[in-house]
């Protein structure tokens, strides 16, 4: 009885700390996401066009997206997808997300970077709320532009469901992300909210930004705190 009753302490505890273990990566995450978000925006000459950003309904923030390759090409990275209240008046609370790739060819080497995208209009935000999605073949997508004041007029920008960027080695640019496919993170979702919710249950619901996010949702109200048309 009495090793039955250490046992259990012991499973118990190891439980407790393996949650508080990834409690603490989320919130390093959402950090990583707030931090790089602001940096891109500070630089003017180097950020997400304004009014791109303003017309956006949603946004994800991958913090250090890895890719490495050995013959197999392959992409993974985790982050949060972030979409504007219903009235368009500051921002709601994240659905953390998945985002993994693969190619295949001579390939050697290792990199990590981070991602940006835009989701355009509402038929992005719907495929944002499914359980996966593949960019390139389920949602259509364009290379962004770069620049505060960056035009945005062209046939591919205007019909795009989602911009997409990426920022290596300091630099940061329009990236192509085809053959991405982004998924729900539950396990990050049970960490932020005490549920296994889904993207579809978070985004747009009205649910309580949690204390942990409130960085990242303040640098988002401080440089687009609504949409306009």
């Amino acid at each position: 009885m009495r090793w039955t009753t250490i046992t259990l302490l012991f499973a118990l505890s190891c439980v407790t700390y393996a949650a508080k273990e990834e409690n603490a990566k989320v919130t390093e995450r959402l950090d990583e996401a707030a931090s790089l978000f602001t940096e891109i925006m500070a630089a003017p000459d180097k950020s997400i066009p304004q009014d791109l950003l303003d017309k956006s309904s949603c946004i994800v923030l991958v913090p250090g997206l890895k890719k490495g390759a050995f013959v197999f090409g392959g992409k993974y990275g985790r982050g949060f997808s972030i979409c504007r209240r219903a009235d368009g008046q500051g921002w709601g609370p994240p659905a953390a997300i998945r985002i993994e790739g693969g190619s295949f060819g001579i390939q050697i080497g290792f990199s990590s970077s981070d991602v940006i995208l835009l989701v355009m209009n509402e038929r992005g935000m719907k495929k944002l709320t499914t359980s996966k999605f593949t960019i390139g073949a389920d949602a259509t997508a364009a290379i962004g532009p770069v620049g505060r004041n960056a035009t945005a007029q062209t046939d591919a920008l205007m019909h795009a469901e989602i911009l997409s960027w990426s920022r290596s080695r300091g630099a940061f640019a329009g990236a192509s992300l085809d053959g991405a496919t982004l998924r729900n993170d539950l396990d990050d979702n049970q960490s932020l909210y005490g549920q296994r919710w889904t993207s579809k249950q978070i985004l747009g619901s009205g649910a309580t930004i949690p204390p942990k996010a409130s960085k990242l949702i303040g640098e988002l109200n401080k440089y687009s705190p609504r949409k306009t048309s």
